[in-house]
Formats: C-alpha cells, structure tokens, sequence
C-alpha cells in the first residue's frame, strides 16, 4: 500500500492507499489500540477484486497530525464521524463503502447514520457502534464492568500517567486479552505500536474515554453532531455486521439486539475463532463482506 496524506480543516491525514485508482472506494478504520496495519491483510484482497482501498490512521495515532495546537484533541464520538467525512470530502469521494471496527467502526456508523447519502454500504464490526452516553452512568453486568477496567483507569490521573509512561505494554495487554487466539508476534505488534507514539495518542485517548463517560467536556465545535448522536440514529445504509466469536471485551451476544438500529438490509455474521482485532484475524471475511456489500448496494 501507498503511504499518502490529505489536508482537511483540523488534520493532515497520513492513509495507505491500494488498488485501481478508478476501482469504487471502500475506506477501512481501524480502532484501539491499533493502526492502518489491522487491514494489511484484508486490503490486498479487496485491491485484487478491484476495489480502490483506503485505510487512514486515526486522529492521535501514527504519522496524522492536528494541524493547530489550539483544536481540542478530542477523541469523542462525533470527531470521529466528522474526521471521516472530511477524509471523503478533501479526496472528493462522494460515495463509498465504509467500515471499521471499535473507534473506527464507530465512525463509519456515524458517518453511515448522518449523511447516508454519503455511505454506498457500511460494514460494521461488533454492531452498532454509536454511543448511549446519556446511559453512560448505567452499570453493566460484573463481568463486563470487569473487561472495561482500562476505561476506568483511564478516567482517573494515574491511568492518564499510565498510559503515557507505559504505552506499549498496557497496548499490548489489551491485544493479548481481547484477542486469545490471536498468536501475534513481537514484530507485528512493535510495527504497529509505533503508532502510539504521536504526540496527541494519550490525550486523544483520555479525552475518549472520560467523555464517553460524561466526565471530560466535548469539542464546542462538534456540539450540534453530539447532539444528533445522542437520539441514537438509525442506519438506513446496507449493512454487514461481523462480530468475532472469541471477542475478549465486547462478548458476541452484544450486538445480537442491534438488527433494531439498521432499517436497511442487514446481515450478521459471526466469525468463529477471532477476537476483537478481527481484522487482522480473519481478513477473508473482510473481504468477502465488502464484495457482498458490493453486490447489493
């Protein structure tokens, strides 16, 4: 893949692109912890198939930067969902096929819900993927209060301390319990992992995961988009959803219920043996949802 950047009014957007640069455009998102990596696998598929594949990094990771110190490095929901529609919009790309999974599945459900017209298909890993933050004070079971204990710790100031003095290992814990039968390598995770060293990881990351909580303010800028988020939108858009069997932090049975957020054509699909970083687990099945989303949309 071609390791490219885009200008849009608040970042400069470093992305790999492949493919035929006619090919109709699929944009993949990575999530947390991770980067572009995630799709090396899946995007060499979809580029032989004749898609034109784009995968940024995300806002706070590897080589994209903010353009000024004064934005708020927020990792809220709504940055997101703009960020990728500035992507598409500073590449003049009207319509594509968009998916992601955690932060970047988020947005392109945002994206898919917001500006339909926007969005050809959405394949979306683990579900619907817009926050409840009005519900965020309402406890989950034990065991999953137990499986977000990083979002707790990142609430308070010695998890912000954490994460900056220890980065790469709390990262890599998390690979290794959302993903069990992932046997990653030293190597693949240290390739990604560089990308936790941008400048804007740890505040981008904080700001995500205390906002989401109603514990840190958003982006005055990105208000009126939170405020539409906060209705929790229906996706209209054709819909694949993939949610890996073995997923260590968000359990397959949460998005059984989801189908009541996708008044389009919807399909589950749940991908035996992988974890939550499907992507790089199960790229085929990247693939083959894309090329069906293709075909319907």
């Amino acid at each position: 893949m071609n390791d490219k950047t885009v200008r849009t009014k608040v970042l400069e957007i470093a992305y790999a692109e492949t493919g035929p640069e006619d090919g109709p455009p699929v944009i993949l998102l990575h999530g947390f912890p991770d980067d572009m990596h995630a799709y090396d696998g899946a995007a060499p598929l979809l580029a032989e198939r004749g898609w034109r594949v784009l995968v940024p990094y995300l806002r706070g990771y590897g080589p994209t930067r903010f353009l000024s110190a004064d934005t708020p490095r927020s990792g809220e929901q709504a940055a997101l969902g703009q960020d990728l529609l500035d992507f598409m919009d500073a590449l003049a790309i009207p319509r594509a096929v968009v998916g992601g999974y955690d932060w970047g599945g988020r947005a392109a459900c945002v994206v898919s819900a917001l500006w339909p017209e926007r969005v050809r298909a959405l394949m979306s890993i683990n579900g619907y993927n817009i926050q409840n933050i009005a519900n965020a004070l309402v406890p989950a079971s034990a065991e999953q209060e137990v499986r977000n204990w990083y979002q707790w710790y990142f609430n308070t100031e010695r998890g912000r301390a954490g994460l900056t003095a220890n980065r790469h290992d709390i990262c890599k814990l998390l690979w290794r319990l959302w993903s069990p039968n992932w046997r990653f390598t030293d190597e693949i995770y240290d390739r990604t992992a560089a990308s936790f060293d941008n400048p804007d990881f740890v505040e981008v990351v904080i700001q995500s995961y205390r906002h989401r909580h109603q514990n840190a303010p958003g982006d005055p800028s990105l208000a009126a988009v939170e405020a539409r988020l906060a209705v929790q939108p229906s996706i209209t858009v054709p819909t694949i959803v993939l949610h890996g069997e073995a997923d260590g932090v968000g359990p397959v049975a949460g998005s059984e219920s989801d189908a009541r957020h996708f008044t389009g054509s919807y399909e589950r699909r749940v991908i035996p043996v992988a974890g939550h970083f499907l992507p790089n687990e199960a790229p085929e099945a990247i693939a083959q949802a894309v090329s069906d989303l293709g075909q319907r949309s």
